[in-house]
């Protein structure tokens, strides 16, 4: 399948590092943590681990961990549609595409549960056709984008004059979640909000870019070092020291079997800066520096983040005869997933 375009879209509520800190010790949540887990709030928010600036989707973020588990759900129905069309809204501008022309929109997240899902409320409010194909993908974690292309190809081979719009989408603020887990600790100092949405037909668009070679790896012996748990009706994220690791040793199996074709970039998701160091001595000699620059403009959006560094890596150099871009995301299952983009 061939791209046709590629938009990302952010909420405008923007914060440093610092400023979340500062947050953190107006809230009253700081009543609740121990003097060590306040240490380390401080050690990542006030230190340099690869995060600049994060954006919020949820209203007056300040209060986000006193809201109720309905309040959070509330907003996730409100913001994640929104953030999804604005995503969608650029990229069927940049392919000369208006609403009513899509055939098919596949949105995959995992930071929320609406049913209907994101595809119903996001078609409604861009206007698509009722009897649009609508598809989501809820549950796949960090690691959903590059599935949901694949899902993508998939309603492409069963209608091949199709063209389908595919969005990831997180509101990771709507599952923000604090307690003296390290880990719950960690997770609340890099995530944030973010869309990205792509445009795919069977035919070649301006950049004959296509998408293929997909591949995928599950590891569900690992599945409680990295998922999404309830607690008191709300999401909490379990995140074990050893992602870092499980991240690089999922990818270097899935890069041993990426084939004979020549891969000119690596693009992959950030997850943190733990992560990026522990994928560099996997994927050299390529360099990590459009990932590594997405997640110190924007912190860990989850799903959305691979496709941010694909569009960063598009600014710079674009695939072609000599090399492909190869992508790689990895999250909650404990899962990994790869593709190529390239001519």
């Amino acid at each position: 399948m061939y791209l046709h375009a590629l938009a990302t879209a952010v909420p405008a509520t923007t914060f440093t590092q610092h400023e979340c800190w500062d947050i953190v010790q107006r809230s009253k949540v700081r009543e609740r943590l121990k003097k060590r887990s306040m240490l380390i709030l401080q050690t990542i928010l006030k230190g340099d681990h690869g995060i600049a600036t994060r954006h919020f989707a949820v209203p007056a973020i300040e209060g986000v961990f006193d809201l109720t588990s309905d309040q959070l759900n509330a907003a996730f129905r409100a913001e994640g549609p929104a953030l999804a069309a604005r995503a969608l809204t650029a990229a069927l501008a940049q392919a000369g595409v208006k609403p009513a022309e899509l055939d098919a929109l596949l949105i995959c997240t995992c930071t929320g549960y609406l049913c209907p899902g994101l595809t119903s409320y996001t078609a409604e409010l861009l206007g698509l056709r009722p009897n649009a194909f609508l598809q989501d993908l809820v549950g796949l974690g960090c690691g959903a984008a590059i599935p949901a292309l694949r899902a993508a190809r998939n309603v492409l081979s069963a209608q091949p004059g199709a063209t389908v719009a595919c969005i990831a989408l997180e509101v990771c603020s709507a599952v923000f979640y604090l307690d003296d887990d390290p880990g719950v600790l960690i997770s609340a100092c890099l995530f944030s909000d973010g869309a990205a949405a792509t445009i795919w037909r069977s035919t070649p668009g301006p950049s004959g870019l296509r998408c293929f070679d997909f591949n995928t790896l599950h590891l569900p012996a690992e599945r409680d070092k990295l998922r999404f748990e309830q607690r008191d009706g709300k999401l909490r994220n379990l995140l074990h020291r050893s992602v870092p690791e499980l991240a690089a040793g999922a990818v270097a199996r899935l890069w041993a079997e990426r084939g004979p074709r020549p891969v000119a970039q690596v693009v992959t998701h950030p997850g943190g800066r733990d992560v990026l160091e522990a994928l560099a001595p996997v994927l050299a000699p390529h360099s990590l520096a459009a990932s590594t620059k997405v997640l110190r403009d924007y912190g860990n959006m989850s799903s959305p983040s691979v496709l941010f560094a694909l569009e960063e890596t598009l600014r710079a150099s674009h695939p072609n005869a000599d090399g492909d871009f190869w992508l790689v995301s990895f999250g909650a299952g404990f899962s990994a997933h790869s593709c190529r983009i390239g001519l």
